[in-house]
């Protein structure tokens, strides 16, 4: 059998954009919207997921599945990465916290849509990862470190929007401190068994306002030592 081409690959992307619009379709009661926004839809289609996880996956990279990546982790189920970005809603220029790089996927679309990125990953090995492939493939409006996302990146906070990939029993403080009034954090909310999708907003008196969307299951939160 042949490899798979570039063109192959562009019409599992179509597919997978495809079976996301479904799932937003099906949950359009929770979600209030029933497909993604096109700005979110033209990234996803741009982007190479498959190119965004190890060699081995990638025949399998537009599956509607989390996918191993190693140390435990995964990325995400892309109904839910994308879900997690429409309701982020970044917009061309704002500064974005992401907390959780991987192997750079979701900040490779943050990119797309024209966001300017600063990524925190507790893992060294993905952190070099994400920094090669967002190299590589042009991305350089996206800065990785490694560290202890919790604790975000104070040197360049004020962020417009705040991304949060694993769950934490609450939005840790320094992450609120570092996000502008007026911008949002999506983060899952909950302890190992029980989490919620949740938007978190900063109103421009500094008030913060929760919203739980839909019932998910990430790895917890990983503090640095």
């Amino acid at each position: 059998m042949k490899p798979m081409n570039e063109r192959h690959l562009a019409i599992l992307r179509r597919h997978m954009v495809e079976v996301i619009d479904m799932h937003f379709d099906l949950a359009s009661d929770e979600l209030g919207k029933d497909r993604l926004s096109e700005p979110l839809r033209s990234a996803m289609l741009e982007v190479p997921r498959h190119l965004f996880v190890p060699a081995q996956l990638a025949s399998v990279a537009y599956h509607d599945t989390p996918l191993p990546i190693g140390f435990d982790k995964t990325v995400s189920q892309p109904f839910i990465g994308g879900l997690m970005l429409e309701l982020l809603d970044p917009q061309p220029e704002q500064k974005v916290l992401e907390v959780g790089t991987g192997f750079g996927y979701q900040a490779a679309i943050l990119a797309e849509l024209g966001a300017r990125v600063w990524s925190v990953e507790v893992v060294e090995e993905f952190a070099s990862e994400a920094t090669l492939r967002l190299m590589t493939m042009g991305y350089s409006g996206v800065s990785v470190r490694v560290g202890d996302g919790s604790r975000g990146w104070p040197d360049h906070a004020p962020f417009d929007r705040v991304l949060v990939t694993a769950a934490a029993k609450e939005p840790p403080q320094p992450l609120i401190e570092q996000l502008r009034p007026g911008g949002r954090m999506v983060i899952p909310l909950g302890g190992k068994d029980v989490q919620h999708l949740s938007v978190v907003r900063k109103t421009p008196f500094g008030t913060i306002e929760t919203t739980e969307v839909i019932s998910v299951r990430f790895t917890q939160l990983e503090t640095a030592a």
